[in-house]
């Protein structure tokens, strides 16, 4: 797999990220590690805040989003034990790093975003560090992505009153689900089904923007939109 592209920049400042914000506090995946060293995040940052882009907090990205610290998405991935080649859906495209992250691990990415600003700029972004074969969609993505299911993992980059039912429906049997859940506080909660029956744990508490309900969208393929989405139930 060839190097993603801007990622000689900062160089420096990742492998302190790395070594501080996901090793030292427990991070043990070595192909998780490997994938926040190889992936810039700085570009996925505004570019006023790209020097502050590897520090231990999350980062405004406009929308009134934020860019999650790296530490839980190195939590959140790892949760998701890939071994590469999973059919993985995001529920919250955002900056688009998480789902570089996932495609550098090589997972196929199914990524949906509510905001078309932030999709659009998160479009960018993957084309540009060389990650397009992520594919996008603007819309509600508390409804899953049923022409694509069911899903090996399920990535939630929001937080959730409750896990939405369709999202459970459409994990696959064997399948893991890590989502942010609660109301006045967040733990990320970690969902397997197996033989039909789901089972719940979690790691640990987070805060993250609420996920919120919206109708309508489009689908984005690499760098050409295709026409898709419309309303959903």
């Amino acid at each position: 797999m060839r190097p993603y592209r801007g990622v000689e920049a900062f160089r420096s400042s990742r492998e302190r990220m790395v070594r501080e914000e996901a090793e030292a506090r427990g991070i043990r995946d070595r192909r998780v590690l490997q994938a926040l060293r190889e992936v810039p995040r700085h570009l996925f940052a505004d570019e006023a805040l790209a020097e502050q882009a590897y520090g231990g907090h999350a980062l405004p990205i406009g929308w009134g989003q934020t860019l999650t610290q790296p530490y839980t998405v190195a939590l959140m991935t790892e949760a998701l034990q890939l071994e590469g080649g999973e059919k993985v859906f995001e529920v919250g495209t955002g900056s688009g790093y998480q789902a570089a992250i996932l495609a550098r691990l090589g997972c196929r990415v199914y990524s949906m975003e509510r905001i078309p600003g932030l999709a659009r700029r998160a479009r960018r972004v993957l084309d540009q560090v060389g990650a397009a074969d992520v594919l996008i969609r603007t819309g509600d993505a508390s409804h899953g992505w049923p022409e694509f299911a069911p899903f090996d993992r399920i990535v939630v980059t929001a937080g959730a009153e409750e896990l939405p039912a369709p999202l459970k429906e459409q994990l696959a049997d064997g399948g893991i689900l890590v989502c942010p859940v609660g109301k006045e506080s967040q733990e990320i909660v970690l969902l397997r089904r197996q033989n039909g029956r789901f089972r719940e744990s979690t790691l640990g508490a987070c805060r993250f923007v609420p996920l919120i309900r919206v109708e309508g969208g489009e689908v984005e393929e690499g760098g050409r939109a295709a026409p898709g989405g419309g309303k959903r139930s």
